[in-house]
């Protein structure tokens, strides 16, 4: 199986990368950080040193990558970020950013690894998103915001593909322990280690799950409250509050 990651340098795409390398997959890293893309690199991993903002830049690449693999099997689009909002000092700057990072680089990614899924016989698509799109949450105005456009391009996507029997899966993982959450100044119940994770979306994948969402103690409970009416909720949702 050829499998491509994104995001492939840290945190649950360098654990996917690992564990689908392990099992003897072909696979394509695809990251920012030289160091470790070189480190990926000695261990047999193909490596793309790429800014998923460039879309020329993207499509070079991807064509470059069509010359050298011809197909991919499963395409993991990982990369994102996340910035909380202050909204004493509200910035739209700071909302720009988390969108290009988690919908724009998500869209370029998704541009430029179709034609290569399409010549794939068990074609996949996956895209990770967060639960942090079912509720609204305090300082989530940004992040929240730009996951709910993940769910909803990726379902929307599943529709228009599905003709093409091309296989699409919404990753909404709770917390895991990576740099990126590393920073997060308030707690994270139910954290996970990144290779647990990797290891529920690498079983969700195989399984073809719609939806691949965990911890299951955090996710069902955030589905229920997403019932809620909105008024409840917003009064609810003080109680989440960063003091």
């Amino acid at each position: 199986m050829k499998v491509l990651i994104t995001g492939a340098t840290s945190g649950i795409g360098l654990s996917l990368v690992k564990l689908y390398k392990s099992l003897n997959c072909e696979v394509v890293a695809v990251g920012r950080n030289p160091q470790v893309l070189s480190e990926l690199a000695q261990l047999d991993i193909d490596t793309i040193a790429l800014d998923l903002l460039d879309l020329a830049a993207c499509r070079n690449q991807f064509k470059q990558l069509e010359q050298k693999h011809s197909f991919i099997d499963l395409a993991i689009l990982n990369a994102g970020n996340c910035e909380y909002v202050d909204c004493e000092n509200f910035d739209a700057e700071l909302v720009k950013r988390v969108f290009d990072a988690n919908v724009i680089t998500l869209a370029n990614s998704i541009e430029c690894v179709l034609p290569l899924l399409r010549k794939s016989t068990q074609a996949h698509l996956v895209g990770v998103a967060s639960m942090a799109s079912y509720i609204p949450l305090s300082r989530a105005e940004a992040y929240g915001a730009s996951k709910s456009a993940v769910n909803y391009l990726l379902e929307s996507l599943a529709i228009d593909l599905l003709p093409e029997n091309i296989a699409v899966t919404v990753v909404n993982p709770g917390f895991v322990k990576t740099p990126l959450t590393a920073k997060n100044d308030f707690p994270m119940p139910f954290a996970l280690e990144a290779d647990d994770a990797a290891k529920i979306i690498h079983q969700g994948i195989i399984n073809k799950k719609i939806e691949i969402h965990f911890p299951y103690r955090l996710s069902i409970p955030m589905k229920l409250f997403a019932l809620l009416p909105r008024g409840l909720w917003r009064k609810f949702a003080q109680k989440f509050k960063k003091v």
